[in-house]
């Protein structure tokens, strides 16, 4: 019998319990699965954007290869004003530079270059835009301009290609000692690698001017 009661008393006491807090419980049932499709359709919705982008850059590429700059503008567009922050959208950048160089409009493949960098800072992007954009400003006989941007920031996994491309900005500005030991650098930051093309460096190296090496390696 006081088995009995007991069992009944914890019947009882269950439901007085859930009589107090079973909204709780539901509500905090249904906000978990609120939040759990909260982050499902985040998730869908992510992947379908970056299918949307992909499907557009792939548009891209193939409007580059065959010159379409008319089209090919459209789809930089697009994809710079839906999806913006995207790796497609920087490289869809870097894809329409080209094509402006390939149809001798300098210009705008600087600008086109100017705005990914601005847009991707202390990204992989921003460098490989600089380093694209200096090789439009020795193009179009702005070497100072290539000082300007890169002189004191050889640094990281481009410092190589950076000093390589100094090198060349000295050499159209006659500093032809500053040349020297950024092409010097340019082979030393490479460390044997394919940062850079280092017999072509050399052969930049053995083009400079003699004077402007020691004297004791001028009268070899």
């Amino acid at each position: 019998m006081d088995d009995l009661l007991s069992e009944k008393e914890q019947i009882e006491q269950m439901r007085t319990w859930w009589s107090e807090y079973g909204n709780y419980v539901i509500g905090g049932i249904v906000l978990g699965a609120m939040v759990l499709f909260g982050i499902n359709h985040v998730r869908t919705s992510k992947i379908e954007a970056q299918q949307a982008a992909s499907i557009l850059y792939d548009d891209l590429t193939n409007f580059v290869v065959d010159g379409n700059v008319d089209e090919a503008e459209v789809i930089v567009a697009m994809l710079s004003a839906d999806f913006g922050e995207s790796s497609y959208a920087a490289q869809s950048k870097l894809a329409m530079a080209r094509l402006y160089m390939d149809q001798n409009r300098d210009q705008d493949a600087a600008d086109m270059l100017t705005e990914l960098v601005a847009a991707n800072a202390n990204t992989e992007f921003n460098q490989v835009g600089r380093i694209r954009l200096a090789k439009i400003f020795l193009y179009q006989d702005k070497a100072a301009a290539v000082v300007e941007m890169f002189e004191g920031q050889e640094e990281g996994a481009f410092a190589a290609r950076i000093a390589e491309i100094l090198g060349d900005a000295y050499v159209a500005l006659d500093r032809s000692a500053d040349a020297r030991d950024a092409y010097q650098r340019a082979l030393a930051e490479s460390g044997g690698g394919a940062t850079v093309d280092q017999q072509f460096v050399q052969l930049k190296l053995l083009d400079l001017p003699v004077d402007v090496f020691p004297n004791d390696e001028a009268t070899e």
